[in-house]
């Protein structure tokens, strides 16, 4: 199976990739919420990083890398992140020789993309410290855990190995996956 390319992929994948951003981002909204104990300021933080991480997911990408992408071009094509399906109905089409575009520049979409899920750790494991629980401590291993599965598992065994666009994607090819 390593080597099959999916034009759409299977849901099983799609239910992996969800299941594990769904749950990264809500391990660093209450990560974020317990580190600052239950305070007003974690409150403004927890909501913020939580918004910001849906913006960067749910926006921003249809808007910035789907459009460029070989997914978006055809209806009967489903991506990982199913997002092509978002950005097929609400975004121009773009191109596919600017796909590499999201990797350039310190604000571009690729370090949107790894603050939302590097960010819960930096703000946590300070306050892990400062303000110990085991809830927090748990918190972080997970958050931790996620961001390692999603890295080492699902870019490289489910998405990424199996991408129309590995071979010009700056992550796939980072990765040793792209040529």
């Amino acid at each position: 199976m390593e080597n099959i390319t999916f034009s759409k992929y299977p849901l099983k994948s799609l239910l992996i990739y969800y299941l594990a951003t769904i749950l990264h981002y809500l391990f660093g909204y209450f990560g974020i919420l317990i580190a600052f104990d239950y305070s007003s300021a974690g409150k403004i933080v927890s909501a913020a990083y939580l918004c910001f991480a849906i913006v960067q997911m749910y926006i921003l990408m249809p808007m910035m890398v789907c459009p460029n992408c070989a997914y978006t071009n055809k209806p009967e094509m489903l991506c990982i992140s199913g997002l092509n399906v978002i950005a097929r109905k609400f975004f121009p089409k773009g191109d596919l020789n600017n796909f590499k575009s999201r990797s350039e520049g310190i604000l571009c979409y690729n370090n949107l993309y790894m603050s939302a899920k590097i960010l819960p750790v930096l703000i946590i494991l300070p306050f892990l410290f400062i303000n110990f629980s085991w809830a927090l401590l748990l918190l972080l291993i997970s958050v931790i855990g996620l961001l390692l599965l999603r890295i080492f598992y699902i870019f490289k065994k489910i998405a990424c190995n199996h991408c129309l666009v590995r071979n010009i994607c700056p992550n796939a090819i980072s990765m040793g996956i792209g040529e």
